[in-house]
């Protein structure tokens, strides 16, 4: 399972940056248990040492990325596939309100190929991060519904079919699986405890390897450029 060592309460909202707040995470487990071994007495380079420096330049390449607040066809043309998906994430989150509060309807205004993208995102961070149990515990739990239409748009028929299972479940066992989420870090600790969700958690990561939803957002991103240029 891929769930952390702690689940932050702090993340109830979709945050601007979720691949950022992901490398994060990554470097505070890193100096957490220890993993840092330091310079050995003699004063040689460890291994340890180098994966450091290269998490701190991965961290520091993406914070100056550039963000594209207009989004042209020449900017999709000349992305490459790697970064096309936050290169559009981006824009779209450029369109957002500062009050997280109205995320929701500004995700509604939005195309729905940007929807679909958006949303997806969003399920990927959180599932990702601390299981579907984080997905329908904070903000991104909203789209729950729309996500399995948002899956399909893109061609991700194995995701949409799992999505719409685990919604069903979240549904009909909702009094089981939030009975101890009383909004402190024990409580949401605990809900993870024979919870149903847990075993969609395996499904969603073991289906990584055989549907790759990135290439198919890209995909489907470079076939429908009309509907996310802003020029």
């Amino acid at each position: 399972m891929k769930h952390p060592a702690s689940h932050s309460i702090a993340c109830q909202r979709m945050t601007k940056t979720p691949k950022f707040i992901s490398l994060i995470i990554f470097v505070s487990i890193l100096k957490l248990f220890g993993c840092a071994e330091q310079t050995s007495k003699n004063g040689t380079i460890t291994k340890t040492d180098t994966l450091n420096q290269q998490i701190n330049e991965s961290i520091e390449t993406f914070k100056n990325r550039p963000i594209h607040k207009v989004l042209t066809t020449k900017t999709i043309d000349t992305t490459s596939d790697d970064d096309l998906l936050q290169v559009v994430f981006d824009n779209i989150v450029e369109k957002f309100p500062s009050d997280y509060k109205k995320e929701y309807q500004a995700v509604l205004g939005l195309t729905k190929p940007q929807q679909a993208i958006y949303i997806i995102w969003s399920l990927e961070a959180e599932v990702n991060n601390g299981g579907f149990n984080q997905f329908y515990f904070n903000s991104s739990g909203q789209y729950s519904d729309l996500i399995p239409d948002a899956l399909k748009m893109v061609g991700a028929l194995k995701f949409a079919d799992l999505t719409t299972r685990a919604n069903d479940i979240f549904k009909k066992e909702n009094k089981k699986i939030t009975k101890h989420q009383d909004g402190t870090l024990e409580g949401f600790s605990k809900s993870y405890e024979d919870n149903p969700l847990n075993k969609f958690d395996d499904e969603f990561y073991d289906l990584e390897k055989s549907e790759n939803l990135q290439k198919l957002q890209v995909d489907f991103i470079r076939k429908n450029k009309a509907q996310f240029v802003d020029k």
